[in-house]
């Protein structure tokens, strides 16, 4: 009797301690749950900034004005965005490390990059996804995406041929297929799309049909906003459908910002829906996007005085 006593108090104090752990590693999974779904929604709440331009870096014989909008990088937080033409004239590598990396190129690890058509000049865009790296996406590709904070943010390669990879803008294209399926994947509240050459512009050697059916497929989503360079200047345009109509319901708001530093270009006409449009001003724009909108701002470079700003509610 008393050794089966002995058994049974053991037995009792060993299921005690087993259930008292189990407890234990319960309560310490939920926290850890808990403090994960909290972090995440916490990352998805919180205001994020988006910075950057386009036409940035001249390797000719007159200086580029790089330096200075590089400057205005440098008291921004957030990620920053370049959108295409990165390094004049041929975007060779030698080009990246001399007009580029000089100046916009401390902000490398916080960057975005978006490929343009002088980038492409260099053979499959060499210069460009040697220099950026594994932040520039698939070289085979040239267009990715992420979530930052609320937003889903798409980058596209608007180079429509096979040599860089995308073979056709079209809403059956490789690139067209994957916009879908990436937007259908990522519903969020807010997406902004990013590339070089702008569907809309007034500066009418940039207008760029061929992005017209990418422009669709946005639309179709519900996506919000578009930013884009080639055209050397700063415009903002008015919330607009893929056929160029003011639709301020459903409409995409695009910002054409190439005033990078390399050179600035005049404005050939004045596009329909085209609200806010400068030629004389070097700067960058800089976005802050909240869970439900954004507010924008264009900042100039020391000197200059230009500016441009507001806010919009997404879809």
């Amino acid at each position: 009797m008393p050794r089966k006593r002995w058994f049974d108090r053991f037995h009792l104090r060993v299921a005690k301690l087993l259930t008292k752990r189990l407890m234990i590693g319960m309560f310490a999974a939920l926290f850890l749950l808990v403090y994960c779904l909290r972090s995440r929604v916490m990352a998805q709440t919180q205001d994020v900034v988006l910075v950057g331009a386009a036409d940035i870096g001249g390797c000719g014989p007159t200086p580029g004005h790089s330096g200075a909008t590089a400057a205005l990088l440098d008291s921004i937080p957030g990620t920053v965005f370049v959108a295409g033409d990165l390094a004049y004239p041929n975007g060779a590598e030698t080009e990246f490390t001399r007009c580029y990396d000089a100046t916009w190129g401390r902000h490398r690890s916080r960057t975005t990059p978006i490929v343009g058509v002088h980038d492409f000049i260099a053979p499959n865009a060499q210069g460009y996804f040697n220099y950026f790296g594994t932040i520039a996406g698939d070289p085979n590709r040239g267009y990715y995406s992420y979530n930052y904070g609320a937003w889903h943010v798409v980058i596209i390669n608007d180079i429509c041929s096979s040599s860089s990879g995308v073979n056709g803008c079209t809403a059956t294209s490789p690139e067209g297929q994957w916009l879908q399926s990436d937007l259908a994947a990522n519903p969020t509240t807010c997406t902004v799309a990013i590339w070089h050459q702008p569907l809309y512009t007034s500066t009418s050697s940039a207008v760029t049909t061929a992005m017209k059916p990418f422009w669709q497929i946005l639309y179709n989503a519900g996506a919000d906003l578009v930013i884009n360079g080639h055209a050397h200047n700063y415009e903002r345009f008015a919330p607009q459908d893929p056929s160029g109509n003011l639709d301020l319901t459903k409409g995409l708001r695009e910002f054409v910002v190439g005033t990078g530093g390399e050179s600035l270009q005049a404005f050939t006409t004045t596009a329909p829906n085209s609200e806010v449009r400068n030629s004389s001003t070097y700067g960058v724009l800089k976005l802050t996007l909240h869970a439900t909108s954004y507010d924008w701002q264009y900042l100039p470079v020391a000197g200059q005085t230009f500016t441009d700003s507001g806010s919009q509610a997404c879809h």
